[in-house]
């Protein structure tokens, strides 16, 4: 009778454990999602003035966005004129706030942009390694103009702890910036989590409490860059959050 009732009380908390985890990510994405914002530029001469390159997320009082380097400073077509700007909102209401200066670490891909209104701030992690196996979470834009301003979101895990390096596919990309990153190999997260082109610069994030650990910078292809939207590798790398809070730091930007 006893091991009947102890049974029956485990099933029962497991059973309550495992309905307060899976209530915890929707808790956490709601929570998220007002703080995401899509990165990119608008150039009224252009075919598609508003261009929405990849992802963002707001730090420290509101007035600072997280990306990558890639991402804030992507190439336009030459003979343009376009400047940098944050979209933010959902869908038709979105709308469009100016970057006002922008911090770059062109080494860990990173960049902080300065804006011109005050947003919903996301909370960063402390700067400790995550362990391997942590279900985490990232929201952003996967298909960036494709999809248009719908943040999604992808579920996963840490599959390890990395040296950063990407691989040159033959002897012409062996040039003096690669052998130089070979050399100042940084770690980063692997992810095991669906990522694509328009999730750069998403935040990486603990799926219980919504801290933020990480960046999203790039993906594993593995055959064409095409290939990455239509059959993604599933393998993608984020920078720590260390790296953050050093380029805030250098700037004087406050992030606590």
């Amino acid at each position: 009778m006893l091991n009947k009732l102890l049974s029956t009380l485990i099933i029962s908390w497991l059973f309550v454990s495992t309905l307060a985890y899976s209530a915890g990510l929707p808790d956490q994405v709601k929570k998220i999602k007002p703080s995401v914002v899509g990165v990119g530029r608008v150039a009224p001469l252009a075919t598609v003035s508003h261009q929405l390159i990849g992802t963002g997320f707001v730090i420290g009082d509101g007035h600072y966005v997280v990306t990558n380097d890639h991402v804030a400073n992507a190439k336009g077509q030459e003979d343009l004129k376009y400047r940098r700007a944050v979209f933010y909102g959902e869908g038709r209401r979105g709308k469009i706030i100016e970057v006002t200066d922008v911090f770059e670490d062109a080494e860990h891909d990173l960049a902080i942009l300065k804006i011109a209104e005050k947003l919903p701030a996301l909370k960063l992690a402390d700067q400790q390694q995550i362990a391997d196996g942590t279900t985490i979470a990232t929201t952003g834009y996967p298909m960036g103009g494709i999809l248009g301003l719908y943040a999604a979101t992808h579920k996963g895990i840490i599959a390890a702890f990395t040296p950063s390096i990407t691989a040159a596919k033959n002897s012409q990309q062996i040039s003096e910036r690669f052998l130089q990153g070979l050399r100042n190999r940084f770690m980063i997260y692997q992810l095991d989590i669906v990522a694509y082109p328009g999730n750069s610069g998403s935040p990486v994030y603990l799926a219980q409490s919504g801290e933020v650990f990480a960046v999203i910078n790039k993906v594993f292809v593995k055959q064409t860059k095409e290939s990455a939207i239509s059959n993604p590798s599933g393998i993608t790398y984020a920078i720590p959050v260390e790296h953050i809070y050093a380029l805030a730091k250098k700037h004087n930007i406050p992030i606590e």
